[in-house]
């Protein structure tokens, strides 16, 4: 692999006699992974290679994840690179609690922070760009994240509506990429010996965003993809100094997992530049409690991780300060079709503290402490249960891949052809003893999607954008 002279010239000097195994690392094959998704009925992968355990993840395993599989298209595994995996993980959210994904595309510590939550409190995943603020929200989706609002703002948009708001935030900032240069070898052409200096700047415009969303006692884990000392120590000694009410969390690393301290000296910029001057160091020895994630010495690629607390104080209430979502009122023809709805397709399924909420002719439920969303880039405000038609309700997709087959009255067991014909779009035959109306097709005991019985045939529901052809 070809690095840039300067990137080579840079951790040469830092990393001294560890610096060839580092750069012979960059000539490996990147290790793929994946996690299992313990909110799906049936977590159980039936088609993904099982190459062992990621040893910090409990639910991280290598191998690669076909995208047109069971498993993947059921949302029952996600693609996830190892190393990226530990984020989560040092994340850890409690169910009940509310939390913030703030630079979230594409969904893979999102719905890891899910699996932590089991779909109990606030999950808010924002992307700034629109665009990948959808990838964002099909992948909430597949994987059956009912606790999830995802939009598409500014941190300094959402700083203004959610102030002290947050129980825990994750920053997994935008940063140089240095980590995934075996990965994604076109993130080289990008960088020259001033980049993470500029995405250094960026951070901590973000960070001065962030901060003011988290309430006291609440935590920041802050985590980037580059090894740039500019990004990581720097940038959390940076934060200390600016923000004197947080304090560094110490990081669990697991014995034999591969995962290093943070580098102290590395927070000194004469020091990283190679500058050489009179004046004493500051001690910073409490950035060994961040971690960091080496190509060369663990199987996955690079990563930095930082776990914080915001020291409590006495503030005003946050119910003086934030609005509540307003639920939404359905008419007298709403309330009976999805009345109508609820009793004919499912057996047992429980708001949980959850209430309606109207976009459109669209009905979702929102979590509870949802606050107004008047205003903002929603793209998802909980899960998605279905449309209001002519003198008809359609449920949604995601219904489908958020409940549990044991859930609903009617089901069909898609296998072999079946299966493929479901997939491609077509209509299916039954002899099987169904009433009209809705039914989940399953997969392997997980929902896939709808289908609508009628006449001794199975109607297709599945989206026309994830339909795909099934080799039988």
């Amino acid at each position: 692999m070809n690095l840039p002279e300067d990137f080579k010239k840079k951790y040469t000097r830092l990393l001294g006699q560890e610096a060839t195994d580092f750069f012979n690392s960059f000539e490996t094959v990147h290790q793929k992974g994946y996690r299992v998704n313990p909110l799906k009925a049936n977590p159980v992968p039936h088609e993904t290679p099982n190459d062992g355990k990621v040893p910090y993840g409990q639910w991280g395993y290598f191998g690669a994840v076909d995208g047109h599989s069971k498993d993947h298209v059921t949302g029952v595994v996600y693609s996830q690179e190892p190393s990226a995996q530990f984020v989560g993980e040092v994340a850890a959210p409690k169910p009940g609690e509310k939390v913030l994904d703030l630079a979230a595309a594409p969904g893979g510590k999102s719905t890891h922070l899910a699996a932590f939550m089991m779909q109990k409190g606030l999950l808010w995943s924002n992307e700034i760009f629109m665009s990948r603020a959808k990838i964002l929200s099909e992948n909430i989706e597949r994987m059956g994240v009912k606790n999830a609002i995802v939009s598409s703002q500014t941190p300094a948009e959402l700083s203004a509506r959610l102030p002290l708001f947050f129980d825990k935030i994750l920053l997994d900032a935008p940063c140089s990429g240095e980590g995934m240069f075996r990965k994604d070898p076109d993130a080289m052409t990008y960088w020259h010996s001033d980049y993470p200096a500029e995405n250094a700047k960026r951070q901590r415009e973000i960070l001065h965003e962030t901060v003011k969303m988290l309430r006291p006692g609440g935590e920041l884990i802050y985590s980037t993809c580059t090894f740039a000392p500019e990004e990581d120590e720097q940038m959390i000694a940076w934060l200390l100094d600016t923000y004197p009410e947080f304090e560094l969390l110490p990081i669990d690393k697991p014995i034999n997992s591969g995962i290093s301290d943070g580098r102290p000296e590395w927070a000194d910029s004469d020091f990283v530049s190679g500058v050489t001057t009179t004046s004493q160091t500051q001690n910073r020895s409490e950035l060994l409690k961040t971690a960091r994630l080496w190509p060369h010495r663990l199987n996955g690629e690079g990563h930095f991780v930082a776990k914080l607390v915001k020291r409590a104080k006495v503030v005003e209430p946050i119910e003086t300060v934030i609005k509540k979502l307003k639920p939404a009122e359905l008419n007298r023809d709403q309330q009976q079709l999805i009345d109508d709805f609820w009793k004919s397709t499912f057996q047992q399924f429980d708001i949980e503290n959850r209430q309606f909420l109207l976009f459109g002719d669209r009905l979702f439920l929102a979590p509870e402490v949802t606050p107004d969303l008047n205003g903002l880039k929603i793209l998802r405000p909980g899960l998605e249960i279905g449309s209001f038609k002519k003198n008809r309700f359609e449920p949604a997709h995601a219904l489908a891949l958020a409940v549990s087959p044991r859930q609903v009255k009617q089901q069909f067991n898609l296998v072999d052809q079946d299966w493929a014909d479901y997939a491609h779009g077509d209509v299916i035959s039954t002899d099987e003893p169904l009433s009209k109306g809705w039914i989940l097709m399953v997969v392997n005991g997980n929902g896939a999607g709808w289908g609508k019985f009628v006449n001794g045939q199975i109607k297709n529901f599945l989206p026309k954008g994830l339909r795909f052809a099934v080799r039988v």
